[in-house]
């Protein structure tokens, strides 16, 4: 990822911003605090710490746009199933959701993945790698904020038709970015 980063910084081709590409998706926090103010959504099954930090996740999730701003290009999907191992390299496949980012929006956005398929926490992960030395540690958290909840809204929703394990993925990966997103935060 580290390689990937590097020569992927300046972005060599053009794609839209991650603010562009995610502005109607990193919002779940606040669609899920909106749905509970309604009365449409009890958050039953919520993680109880998440049910409790609702509103202060909701009201941190907006900054997102300002914290993963940066001119890598960044694949924005990267999990096991897109990448490809030849005998001597990685390759990334399927860049449907390439956009410019931050260096370390692609190592954020991947991490819940590899916790979820039995790896390791993410923070230590996270904190040892190369793309992670120069981050912004409020940018970071912000980033896992809306990532979290994207993940953790969507997972809640009905499977798209076709993709009937899609939304248990997406709450596995939840679960990940939310064991997380409590160690970064520290809040009770």
């Amino acid at each position: 990822m580290d390689d990937l980063a590097r020569s992927l910084t300046p972005a060599p081709a053009r794609a839209p911003s991650a603010e562009t590409r995610f502005a109607d998706a990193f919002r779940g926090w606040r669609l899920l605090a909106d749905a509970h103010r309604r009365g449409e959504d009890d958050l039953t099954g919520l993680d109880p710490w998440a049910a409790r930090c609702l509103s202060r996740l909701a009201a941190r999730e907006p900054a997102w746009p300002a914290a993963v701003h940066g001119t890598t290009l960044a694949h924005a999907d990267l999990r096991a199933d897109n990448l490809l191992l030849t005998h001597d390299r990685v390759v990334v496949v399927d860049w449907p959701w390439a956009c410019t980012a931050a260096p370390w929006f692609d190592l954020l956005l991947f991490l819940p993945s590899v916790r979820m398929q039995g790896g390791p926490p993410c923070e230590p992960l996270f904190a040892a790698h190369p793309l992670a030395r120069d981050a912004d540690p409020d940018a970071v958290t912000t980033a896992l904020v809306a990532w979290a909840g994207f993940l953790i809204r969507q997972g809640r929703q009905p499977a798209p038709p076709g993709l009937p394990t899609l939304r248990d993925f997406q709450t596995a990966q939840g679960v990940a970015a939310l064991e997380w997103l409590r160690t970064r935060t520290r809040w009770q």
